[in-house]
């Protein structure tokens, strides 16, 4: 049977069995379900439940907490007022949500070509920042994006300079407990010319690094379509991996809308027991409170394996 097809005929089943009630949220906009916790730590992003719970930054993580997510990601928490940080911080810490990664750095092509002492004090000062703001928000991990391909420069002297650039960064997550996690971001539909994109690149670079504070975000989506052969690579660099995110392929929309079987990937993963955030980092394949329905229902299938 079509896996989609199959998804749309059990979710009713599915979704009876998880929620134990009729009257979700998905059925009358904001009003709490106490749904079951999901197994896994999958991650929304403002803007996902928009519809059934306003426009209120908090009030969203409250109905994705009533909704049985437990973890929060947010790329842009860096650039949001430090008042606003705190009070998110809060409510995760009320609520017993993980906070998922924000974005600490996404270097140009200096990060592939300047290790002097001026251009690295940045670096160092970048992530001093982000500490900070990691602390406000109760944040582990952070996305560092290594720069871009210089065409003029061997691929060894770059990787040089990353790994050096990459230490000094390290030095100052370390002390603080946070974990940088670089993201490898396919060349062939949205990121033509980064250095970063494939998970075997990104595992050597770690054990170049070797820190602690540098480990791998595993982007599935990218992954799926820069190199595909997406579980034997996690089991491959398991040991570097500290993040994982999702989209479907193609379309970049929740699971169940491509072809990446994730039933089976967040099977897998519990079955490792990974207790990471898994970001979903993607929009959803339909507008309104429909298409906030089929994100729900979608992870909700997911996670019953």
């Amino acid at each position: 049977m079509d896996r989609r097809k199959f998804f749309h005929a059990s979710i009713l089943t599915a979704a009876a069995a998880s929620a134990a009630a009729q009257d979700t949220p998905a059925e009358q906009p904001g009003k709490p379900s106490n749904a079951p916790r999901f197994k896994l730590k999958y991650a929304p992003h403002s803007g996902q439940f928009s519809n059934h719970a306003g426009n209120d930054y908090i009030d969203q993580i409250k109905f994705a907490a009533d909704q049985g997510f437990h973890a929060w990601e947010d790329n842009g928490m860096m650039k949001k007022p430090v008042d606003m940080q705190v009070k998110i911080g809060k409510a995760l810490e009320e609520l017993g949500m993980t906070m998922g990664v924000f974005v600490a750095c996404g270097g140009g092509s200096e990060f592939v070509t300047k290790r002097d002492k001026a251009y690295q004090d940045g670096l160092r000062q970048k992530m001093a920042e982000a500490v900070e703001c990691g602390k406000r928000v109760n944040a582990k991990w952070t996305t560092v994006v290594p720069g871009r391909v210089q065409q003029k420069l061997e691929e060894e002297y770059m990787m040089a300079t990353v790994v050096e650039n990459l230490k000094v960064m390290a030095d100052v997550y370390e002390p603080a407990g946070m974990v940088m996690v670089l993201e490898s971001l396919n060349w062939w539909t949205n990121h033509p010319g980064m250095y970063l994109r494939r998970i075997p690149q990104a595992y050597m670079i770690c054990k170049a690094v070797g820190s602690p504070a540098c480990k791998i975000l595993d982007d599935l989506y990218h992954q799926q379509i820069q190199e595909g052969n997406l579980i034997p690579n996690m089991e491959k660099a398991w040991d570097e991996i500290g993040y994982i995110q999702v989209g479907d392929n193609p379309g970049r929309k929740e699971p169940t809308t491509g072809e990446i079987n994730y039933r089976n990937i967040f099977k897998w993963l519990h079955e490792r027991r990974y207790d990471g955030v898994i970001g979903m980092e993607h929009g959803l394949s339909q507008k309104g409170i429909e298409g906030e329905k089929a994100l729900i229902e979608a992870y909700r299938w997911c996670d019953g394996f």
